[in-house]
């Protein structure tokens, strides 16, 4: 890593005046920084050295989303991107707290409030994501992943663990082919889109981050992901099953602002995606160790079983609902304006 950092420093030295040069810990598909200069500090990406930039260590393809989302949504703005090896690209530093509520131990009712206020802000910027069309903003190259691709994905995932880690995902991925709906227009999917990779300022939304993972395909799939992170979908993660302040996936979908058709197949779908991504975790954590996730390997048969019969079960505990109801009408102008 020293290494790595003084090149990083000689490489950028021809864009910005570098005073010092850190890593930002979190991120497994590329290596963040921040850069200190003269004018403030900067955020820089880098594609891991010695592997191929691609898919999701594609820096420069994130780089590229970023640019056409400028002025659009909130996102960071790009300063600079290097195609050297390895490449990397250099984007404006944004204020905000990252939090993921569900995985944040602290459930105090007194939070309550800025959650739900960050969680229906975090739609409406979904929402302005999501109508934007990819031609228009100049990603018209960009292939679009059908719900095939989508549901082979986690497919291909399940065949790189052991076979106690597999169940029955032959069976599972059957289904869901066979009973996929009429796909919706393409937008510009961010993949992962929950709190936990945003930046937050009180209740207001500043940034969305993390596009590792960014596609054009159906918007469902973000959306129906970002319901599973309330407190009605008992994330296997979840720290605790104690309230957030999350607003209940009714009130995420309606404030969403527009009818989406068969979002219960995505939510399956969601659960597949999700029991894959648990079966990588647990290739890695063998069941019997001390730092074994217990409820996520409880959770992992009945993902699959959810995900085989689409019949998904939300906790049906009543959950509490604090502020005023919620408006989208009254805030997505200033929402698809605000970069």
């Amino acid at each position: 890593m020293p290494e790595l950092v003084d090149e990083l420093r000689e490489r950028c030295a021809q864009y910005v005046k570098v005073r010092d040069i850190a890593p930002l810990t979190g991120g497994s598909s590329s290596l963040t920084f921040t850069i200190d200069t003269d004018d403030g500090p900067i955020v820089l990406k880098v594609a891991p050295p010695g592997l191929a930039p691609v898919r999701n260590r594609d820096v420069l393809r994130q780089a590229r989303l970023l640019r056409a989302l400028a002025g659009r949504v909130r996102v960071p703005d790009v300063l600079f991107e290097d195609a050297g090896d390895p490449p990397f690209f250099a984007m404006s530093f944004v204020a905000g707290e990252c939090v993921e509520p569900i995985l944040d131990p602290s459930r105090d009712p007194a939070n309550f409030t800025r959650v739900r206020a960050r969680a229906f802000d975090a739609i409406d910027v979904l929402a302005a994501l999501h109508e934007l069309d990819p031609v228009a903003i100049g990603l018209g190259d960009e292939p679009v992943v059908g719900l095939g691709d989508e549901i082979d994905r986690w497919t291909r995932a399940f065949t790189t663990v052991p076979e106690e880690w597999q169940g029955n995902y032959e069976e599972v991925a059957a289904a869901l082919h066979a009973s996929a709906p009429a796909p919706l227009p393409a937008v510009v999917n961010h993949g992962d889109y929950r709190l936990g990779n945003t930046l937050c300022d009180g209740g207001r939304l500043t940034a969305v981050i993390d596009w590792e993972i960014w596609s054009v395909g159906d918007p469902r799939v973000d959306l129906s992901w970002f319901c599973y992170f309330t407190d009605e979908a008992r994330h296997p993660a979840a720290s605790s099953t104690d309230k957030t302040g999350m607003p209940t996936r009714d009130e995420v979908v309606a404030a969403y602002g527009r009818a989406l058709p068969d979002l219960e197949w995505f939510d399956a779908l969601t659960r597949y995606k999700e029991a894959a991504a648990t079966a990588l975790i647990l290739k890695r954590v063998p069941r019997d160790s001390p730092g074994a996730p217990s409820r996520m390997i409880e959770a992992f048969p009945t993902l699959l079983e959810e995900a085989r019969t689409q019949k998904v079960t939300w906790a049906t505990s009543p959950f509490i609902r604090t502020g005023p109801p919620h408006n989208r009408a009254a805030v997505v102008g200033r929402t698809t304006s605000h970069p």
